[in-house]
């Protein structure tokens, strides 16, 4: 791997952040990819050491580059290419996001009886 650098939508296919290349090339084409505070198209190069903030709402994650890649590889393996600097009020917003839909159940706990669905739905149609 030469250290000139690596196009930012193959590093971030290749480090697991999206599922596909192309859905990686189509954030940095929405400007949802920042590299050091920028907006970037997918054929920017990324080097060791930028910063890289990726917007999936609700979230902003932001990762260092910690090494170059361009094979997509293991997640375990992933964390030896990038640091997560993603702050935890960014992840707090997520976690409110999963329990603000239809309520919250833990996990486990199988599904509502009809009385507790009946509760439910009373507690919805008064708020």
């Amino acid at each position: 791997m030469s250290n000139d650098g690596v196009r930012v939508d193959k590093w971030l296919w290749a480090v697991r952040i999206f599922k596909t290349r192309s859905l990686a090339a189509d954030a940095c084409k929405k400007s949802k990819v920042l590299v050091d505070g920028e907006a970037v198209k997918p054929s920017k190069t990324i080097s060791v050491g930028a910063i890289v903030d990726v917007k999936k709402p609700p979230v902003i994650y932001t990762y260092k580059v910690l090494e170059l890649v361009e094979k997509r590889m293991g997640a375990k393996l992933v964390s030896d290419y990038l640091q997560d600097l993603t702050p935890e009020t960014e992840l707090d917003k997520l976690q409110m996001m999963r329990h603000s839909i239809d309520g919250f159940r833990k996990r486990g706990t199988g599904r509502p009886t009809k009385k507790e669905r009946r509760d439910l739905d009373d507690l919805k149609e008064n708020s």
